[in-house]
């Protein structure tokens, strides 16, 4: 686990890098965010039906905070692991964060749990 969080970072930082060498202001402060890591639920024994209604749900919820301003990044990872997917939150307080993702119709299903981690890099990149 230790090891594909850090590649993950090394993989984060190299795309923020590329961001912010395409953006003028690159470089002037660090902007705090919270990096989700979405990992297998203990309930995954849902009938199809019912997976493909969370899922439904759960990428209308997605939708629903992307349009908030507060996710600014989501998606799965593709190699069927244990860990499923990630959010990028610009948010200054993990509280908030956690509301956000314990309202997330996949975790309160069981079909998700998180962990949260606090990240940062540099205004002006991507994740502006």
């Amino acid at each position: 686990m230790k090891s594909i969080l850090f590649l993950l970072t090394i993989v984060l930082g190299s795309f923020t890098q590329n961001c912010a060498a395409q953006n003028k202001n690159a470089g002037e402060n660090l902007k705090p965010y919270f990096l989700v890591i979405l990992k297998k639920g203990p309930h995954r024994d849902q009938d199809s039906v019912t997976a493909a209604q969370i899922q439904k749900a759960h990428l209308e919820n997605i939708n629903r905070m992307a349009a908030s301003g507060k996710l600014n990044v989501a998606g799965p990872f593709l190699d069927e692991g244990e860990m499923r997917g990630i959010f990028i939150f610009d948010s200054g307080n993990e509280d908030e964060v956690k509301k956000l993702v314990d309202n997330d119709p996949a975790v309160k299903a069981g079909r998700l749990t998180y962990e949260i981690h606090p990240w940062m890099t540099e205004k002006g990149t991507c994740f502006r």
